[in-house]
């Protein structure tokens, strides 16, 4: 049986929890590839994988994105082969050098986007596709509200933005944060950990509020939200950086003027083939058109992944950040 090494964890918990282990990968299916990773992503889910914020079966691979070259196909794939270069998002399983995965699961990369920028991009900049594109379709001039905005996310999610029209107010955690979320696109800027940020968003709208605040930052964020949106706006939480957001009664969005809220992931956005394709698609396209550049913030071995989530977690990160098999 052939064996690779990889970070596992065996009980939920903090870093500490995350083990650098030889393992041996399964047998190759007819619709599977075998994939030895160049670059691996960096991503908020691993660390709520980890702790348990999201159940998986112990014990278990972190990681839902990658890429690198493929060094075997199933015999039953069809549209890939040996050498080509892909990334992936999907199960956890790609802290590894080496990992097989379904076919389904994977795209080829179009010339221009290497390894590391793919890593860097796909779950994040497709998490910005659905996001922007599907779960609140931005129009030329719509006022949004974007949370982390100098984070692996939200600077996608800026640039794409911009390129649409929107008029975007981004909140960051740090005044050192400020210019990397300008530089992004965002017209307005505010540290939420240190400015009364719902005061200053009414300000900015002149008392209006946004149409669409897209928060991936969760419990310390999401009331305030609540409260800058306009009548009949719409709340996309999609993330739980500072932990789960609050229950709520549904009454209260009708006492903030009839909201929406709604709860997205991924997953549910490129449940199909073709959702997948068109959703990378999309993405490559921006960054081909020079609408989109990929910051990557810090890389770390993979075998040192627990420090990367350590500095995740304590938001020392800018950008994206990618875990790179030695």
């Amino acid at each position: 049986m052939e064996k690779t090494r990889a970070i596992r964890i065996h009980e939920i918990g903090g870093p500490d929890k995350m083990l650098w282990e030889e393992v041996s990968l399964p047998d190759l299916k007819p619709m599977d590839i075998l994939i030895r990773h160049e670059a691996i992503g960096l991503n908020f889910i691993d660390t709520y994988h980890r702790s348990g914020i999201y159940n998986i079966p112990l014990p278990a691979i972190l990681g839902v994105e990658g890429a690198g070259i493929i060094e075997r196909v199933g015999e039953r794939v069809e549209g890939f082969a040996k050498g080509d270069r892909v990334g992936y998002i999907g199960e956890p399983g790609s802290y590894s050098e080496r990992r097989i995965i379904g076919a389904d699961s994977v795209v080829k990369l179009p010339k221009g986007i290497d390894s590391h920028m793919a890593a860097a991009l796909l779950s994040k900049g497709m998490t910005v596709e659905y996001l922007l594109r599907r779960t609140y379709p931005v129009k030329k001039g719509d006022v949004v509200l974007l949370h982390a905005a100098a984070g692996g996310v939200g600077s996608i999610a800026a640039q794409w933005l911009k390129a649409i029209g929107a008029i975007t107010i981004g909140t960051v955690g740090s005044k050192a944060k400020m210019p990397l979320a300008k530089s992004h696109g965002c017209d307005h800027v505010i540290v939420y950990s240190e400015e009364n940020w719902v005061r200053d968003v009414r300000h900015f709208t002149d008392g209006r509020g946004v149409d669409v605040v897209f928060d991936g930052v969760g419990k310390d964020t999401f009331m305030g939200s609540l409260d800058c949106l306009r009548p009949r706006g719409y709340m996309v939480t999609f993330g739980n950086a500072s932990g789960p957001v609050p229950a709520i009664e549904p009454l209260l969005l009708a006492r903030k003027g009839s909201l929406y809220l709604t709860r997205p992931t991924l997953a549910h956005y490129t449940a199909t083939r073709p959702e997948l394709e068109e959703s990378a698609q999309a993405l490559f396209d921006m960054v081909q058109q020079g609408a989109i550049k990929v910051e990557i913030g810090a890389t770390y071995p993979l075998e040192k992944a627990a420090n990367a989530h350590r500095d995740l977690q304590d938001r020392k990160i800018t950008g994206s950040a990618l875990l790179l098999p030695q």
